[in-house]
């Protein structure tokens, strides 16, 4: 039962005499009756809850949770909007544009066009997000739409059959060169896609080949006793060698990942070679040239045209980024030139291993820098490839004032 504070207490009010020096008592007080004090109300506000159940306070908290949790989610579904079907699943960005955020191969599908979604021209794709296409193991072909301005270095990841990636002519920000993605102004090569050989098998006539049961050869490496070393050598130069343009500066992450080259030749004036930018490519031999005409032709014919050739890593390189060249065990010669400034962690990781009792693929390491000057480079952990030695891994060995090696393998 409520009870309201009485107008008149019980006890007379007791007039006192202020003493000298001393604060003037209260002109009255109020005496509360020991039995009443926790339950006594005070007019105007709520009435004690001792001895009370607290239950309905337990669902007002649960539904105020509620409504929070309610408000939060339509906040979030007003502020980013997503389209989604089986197959795309686009997410509306603030500028009212659109980022592919997820493709789910329905099956057998081969071609992807990203430009708009659905079709509408109001909804504008212009992002990529990062493994967008994760592992898809059926498109052969994308082609990418005029409005892309974004593409994450990981939007194709594992992407095991897609032999090409063309660019819209109109777009400002990227291109391609025969199915080869670049940044527009050919700076950055950002992918070459995993099985842009098949491609070129079929552009060279090398898809025709059939194996001893009249299947078509589409795997060439690991049967060479098939083949002998010209006809190798021939069809490596078609198919298995990319020139990057003149215009290069930068491989991109994952750029050549798993790619299936042995040589590739870079340009005098590359700066940035990026975490995995070859990484797992059946790289063999990497070579620099230096060009006084523009180099736009990515083929072997290319070479013909270079004033200067000379084995592994450009002079002027600056930065060797993290599993830059891991898992390349077919590689035998690298240099490291005075210009690289650092080198990411297991930059050439596995690109030793024994034979026979034998070491081979990248046995050591050759550094045109003196031990001493070589310190104030940036290294990351276990830069340098390693192999088993007794109980224990080792480094290969670092040759420091190092000269490159002049003398050049078969070309022809």
């Amino acid at each position: 039962m409520k009870r309201k504070a009485k107008k008149e207490p019980e006890q007379p009010i007791e007039q006192q005499t202020p003493q000298e020096n001393q604060p003037a008592a209260p002109a009255y007080t109020q005496n509360i009756p020991d039995d009443e004090i926790w339950t006594f109300q005070v007019e105007g506000l709520p009435a004690p809850k001792i001895g009370k159940n607290h239950h309905h306070d337990r669902w007002r908290k649960v539904l105020v949770v509620a409504v929070l949790l309610v408000a939060i989610s339509l906040s979030m579904f007003f502020s980013v909007r997503t389209v989604h079907n089986d197959e795309y699943e686009f997410v509306q960005l603030d500028s009212g544009e659109y980022m592919l955020d997820k493709y789910a191969n329905p099956g057998g599908v081969k071609e992807v066009t990203l430009d708009y979604v659905d079709g509408d021209r109001q909804k504008p794709v212009v992002s990529i997000r990062e493994f967008a296409f994760n592992c898809d193991e059926q498109l052969l072909t994308i082609y990418i739409g005029k409005d892309v301005q974004e593409i994450d270095s990981k939007s194709f990841y594992s992407c095991w059959a897609l032999q090409n990636i063309y660019v819209d002519d109109a777009n400002p920000y990227y291109c391609d060169i025969d199915g080869v993605l670049y940044t527009k102004d050919m700076t950055e090569i950002i992918l070459y896609p995993i099985d842009h050989d098949k491609y070129l098998r079929e552009q060279t006539g090398y898809d025709s080949l059939l194996d001893d049961s009249g299947a078509p050869m589409e795997e060439l490496w690991g049967t060479t006793e098939r083949y002998d070393e010209q006809f190798l050598a021939e069809y490596n130069r078609a198919v298995r060698t990319y020139v990057l343009p003149s215009t290069v500066t930068t491989i991109g992450e994952l750029a050549f990942g798993y790619a299936n080259l042995t040589d590739i030749y870079v340009p005098e004036g590359l700066i940035t070679i990026e975490s995995m930018g070859v990484f797992r490519a059946m790289l063999e031999n990497l070579y620099t040239y230096t060009s006084a005409e523009p180099v736009t032709d990515t083929t072997a014919a290319a070479i013909d045209t270079f004033d200067r050739l000379y084995l592994s890593l450009p002079e002027g390189l600056e930065s060797i980024g993290s599993d830059a060249f891991s898992y390349n065990r077919q590689m035998t010669y690298v240099y490291i030139p005075e210009s690289v400034k650092s080198i990411g962690h297991h930059a050439f990781w596995d690109t030793v291993y024994k034979e026979d009792g034998e070491l081979r693929g990248v046995s050591a390491i050759y550094v045109a820098a003196t031990e001493a000057a070589f310190e104030a480079v940036e290294t990351g952990d276990q830069w340098r490839p390693k192999y088993d030695y007794m109980l224990f891994n080792k480094n290969v060995d670092t040759y420091y004032a190092a000269e490159r090696l002049t003398e050049l393998p078969n070309l022809s």
